[in-house]
């Protein structure tokens, strides 16, 4: 019986240090098993049972009702510098020649791939692979 408290305690914790919302539901399931074992004298073979399927009921629950719902970010496009350019116009900083070409954003020179045109060229970025970014002319 001790044991199923001691486990909750430690999956609980263990949630602290390492977070992502699994192992508590872990630890609730061990402290059913706790409440259960109190209540009901359960040979060790049967509280490893109720304790696998406490666990897959608890996960169940945190999949159906909390996964995914949280709150969406103010700045979806945070950590994707170069989709935060779709859209605008700006000139070639070096021309783009053989498909390829150069464009100042900021403080960063940026490789921009898009039809052959000379320098100063206003383009409009499409879209962006990796650190290219896809321009037409504007």
């Amino acid at each position: 019986m001790i044991f199923w408290a001691c486990a909750a305690l430690l999956l609980l914790a263990a949630e602290t240090f390492a977070p992502g919302a699994f192992m508590m539901w872990l630890g609730f399931a061990a402290a059913g098993t706790f409440v259960a074992v109190w209540l009901l004298p359960l040979s060790p073979l049967w509280q490893a049972v109720l304790f696998v399927v406490l666990s897959f009921v608890s996960v169940a629950i945190y999949l159906h009702f909390f996964r995914g719902k949280e709150k969406g970010s103010d700045q979806p496009l945070l950590n994707r510098r170069g989709a935060q350019f779709i859209g605008q116009v700006h000139p070639l900083h070096e021309a783009i020649r053989n498909g390829q070409g150069r464009i100042k954003l900021g403080d960063a020179l940026w490789t921009v791939e898009g039809p052959d045109l000379p320098a100063g060229a206003r383009v409009r970025v499409i879209a962006a692979e990796s650190m290219t970014l896809k321009v037409d002319p504007a």
